[in-house]
């Protein structure tokens, strides 16, 4: 067989190149199968055995040490509405970094990577759809967005791997279009709260695109569960002065104050119990007229119908209550929309880009001692997800974590 100069060459380039590529690094012996918190049915989660693929030169295996649950966790475990069963879920996870294959030297930003480091993963993103080519700045916009352990992410599960979740104790990132960051200037909470936050940072921008925010703003959160406080800290963290906080449950406003809340309104209060009694609270508070921004977190049709009614003319509001589907709601466009001119700007999830400004905005909350941390009020086992799933449901803590042992 013949082979040219140019193919000689090539060979010994190929070989030169292996010879005097990285090897992986590893702490020391590597787990040959991971422990997963499994969804196989609905409000059923088991802890099963399952074995890790082979590492390759563009993997990495994390150690996980802790993961929030989120409200999507929550749905997928009441009824599985994104059809992902068996899955194993969670999103919201950070760990330490146990294997780094050969060809990764840096996270997504660019910090260099390595054996030991924390980590926290973003979005996946497919690179091949129209927001990805034409927008590549809002990846949250790609058709095929995934996130492991969560919606549309299947990514891996063909080669065996279901250690794709961070209910886990080790979590297997692997796959073209995976963003990560290296985090080991956060504690463990600060990393469990980053992608929460993160979706926050991001609503932020939306509304920050209307020119409506600013220190003199007049600021209404609508719906004071995880998304709304930290909605809040977010918003006193960028010098918004004045926050009102709607909700029912007075506990949950007095945390909210604790955020930053300046004023708050509870539905379940007698002088507060009626919508048009609501309004007339907001307006005596925000110059008469109503607020001048709204952020609508709850995932209530009949409060989504409601924010309207709260805002000023020419005022603005910002969707985010709805990362499923939850129903519709129903308000006349002439009054709530048109004849008061209101900007609407809807949110979804983050894109990759939003992690470092997030990280900031965390160690803004320290510098302005914004105790953000205390939103974390309950945490569970791996073989203990079920209980962990019911107390968000009964709504009896804020923000309900899963600790590694």
């Amino acid at each position: 067989m013949d082979i040219s100069s140019n193919q000689i060459e090539a060979i010994v380039r190929q070989v030169l190149g292996s010879m005097n590529a990285a090897p992986a690094a590893s702490a020391g012996p590597l787990p040959k199968t991971a422990k997963v918190a499994m969804l196989v049915d609905s409000k059923k989660i088991e802890v099963r055995e399952v074995p890790l693929p082979e590492l390759g030169p563009d993997d990495i295996l994390v150690r996980v040490e802790g993961a929030g649950i989120c409200g999507t966790d929550v749905h997928e475990w009441r009824q599985d509405p994104f059809g992902l069963m068996p899955v194993v879920l969670g999103h919201e996870g950070t760990g330490e970094v146990v294997y780094l294959g050969s060809n990764i030297k840096t996270d997504t930003a660019g910090k260099p990577l390595k054996v030991g480091d924390k980590l926290v993963t973003s979005v996946i993103s497919c690179g091949e759809c129209y927001a990805c080519r034409m927008t590549p700045g809002r990846t949250n916009l790609c058709d095929k967005q995934g996130v492991f352990g969560l919606i549309g992410d299947k990514r891996g599960t063909e080669e065996g791997n279901r250690a794709n979740g961070w209910f886990a104790d080790y979590m297997l990132i692997r796959g073209n279009g995976t963003t990560y960051f290296q985090v080991n200037d956060l504690n463990l909470k600060q990393r469990m709260i980053l992608e929460l936050a993160c979706v926050c940072v991001h609503a932020l921008e939306r509304g920050q695109s209307t020119g409506l925010l600013n220190f003199n703003s007049k600021v209404l959160v609508q719906g004071c569960g995880p998304v709304g406080l930290v909605m809040i800290t977010v918003l006193r963290a960028a010098g918004i002065n004045h926050i009102i906080a709607v909700d029912g449950n007075e506990d949950r406003l007095k945390v909210a104050e604790r955020m930053g809340a300046k004023t708050t309104i509870c539905f379940k209060r007698p002088d507060e119990d009626t919508l048009d009694k609501r309004v007339a609270k907001v307006k005596a508070i925000a110059n008469g007229v109503g607020a001048d921004f709204a952020y609508q977190c709850t995932g209530a049709p009949i409060a989504a119908a409601d924010i309207y009614a709260y805002i000023r003319r020419g005022g603005g509001m910002c969707e985010m209550g709805f990362f499923v589907n939850n129903g519709e709601y129903s308000v006349n466009p002439h009054f709530a929309m048109c004849n008061k001119e209101i900007n609407i700007v809807g949110s979804w999830d983050y894109s990759a880009e939003d992690y470092p400004k997030t990280m900031a905005f965390l160690k803004q909350c320290e510098e302005m001692k914004i105790p953000i941390e205390e939103l974390i009020t309950h945490s569970f086992p791996l073989d203990q997800m079920n209980e962990a799933m019911e107390t968000n449901v009964a709504q009896k803590g804020i923000k309900i974590c899963y600790i590694a042992k």
